[in-house]
């Protein structure tokens, strides 16, 4: 009997347990081990809070000294990162501040299908349609991420072109 491999689904990425990797569209995403292992957590736990203190004692064993909140915040934006997520605006992974995390997007495992809670009838087409719609909304968020980037940039050329023009006119 063949042990079937423990992956996870959710959204554009896949979390494959027995290798190690953080998938996007078949592509290995860099993601160091505390993190990874955090996420695993969170994901194995999907929709239930993972206190602080779970959190402390899963990844970092009883004689471990690190400071624990720096820590756990380095994971989590790490993980968001990579995920393209937002603390303020979450797809994956939701913080209850002073109390632990929550993962929050809906997951598959190939061969299976979501939890039936999700807002999109199950089946085949069901999961395709959730899957693309997180996509989707990730897509959305990276697109308004860069273009608050280039707004930036256009200002401040705009500023340092105004700043020469004046120091031009100064100058005649």
């Amino acid at each position: 009997m063949t042990a079937t491999r423990e992956v996870f689904c959710f959204g554009e990425f896949e979390l494959d347990v027995e290798a190690g990797e953080l998938r996007r569209k078949n592509r290995r995403l860099k993601i160091q081990p505390q993190p990874f292992k955090l996420l695993l957590l969170l994901v194995r736990k999907r929709g239930a809070l993972v206190t602080r203190e779970e959190i402390r004692g899963e990844l970092w064993p009883d004689g471990t000294f690190v400071d624990f909140d720096q820590s756990v915040n380095f994971s989590v934006k790490q993980i968001r990162d990579v995920l393209g997520d937002e603390a303020d605006r979450p797809l994956y992974i939701e913080t209850v501040p002073r109390r632990g995390h929550r993962f929050i997007a809906p997951i598959s495992t190939p061969g299976h299908q979501p939890p039936r809670h999700s807002f999109i009838p199950m089946g085949a087409t069901g999961i395709r349609l959730e899957k693309a719609l997180w996509a989707n909304i990730a897509e959305l968020r990276l697109a308004e991420s860069r273009r608050r980037r280039y707004l930036w940039i256009a200002i401040s050329i705009l500023v340092v072109l105004l700043g020469i023009a004046t120091l031009l006119l100064l100058v005649r």
